[in-house]
């Protein structure tokens, strides 16, 4: 299994519209608002490299996502 984090900039005002976007997307386990550097933060567990990557691809294009940081956790 391939474990990430995914932490989003996003739109002002579009914060909750984002988290409930990522609940509804496979392989997110969890999504957060947050304050701080980083308006939304997003758990991701995967089969595989190649799923990891393609869900990341999804959320990047997500519509009022600005910016992404992904974050591989090392097991």
């Amino acid at each position: 299994m391939h474990k990430g984090f995914i932490l989003l900039n996003c739109d002002l005002g579009a914060e909750e519209y984002i988290v409930d976007e990522l609940s509804k997307t496979k392989n997110i386990t969890h999504a957060y608002l947050t304050f701080g550097a980083y308006d939304v933060i997003g758990q991701i567990e995967a089969d595989n490299q190649e799923e990891f990557e393609k869900t990341i691809a999804i959320i990047r294009k997500l519509s009022r996502v600005v910016s992404t940081m992904t974050l591989n956790v090392i097991e």
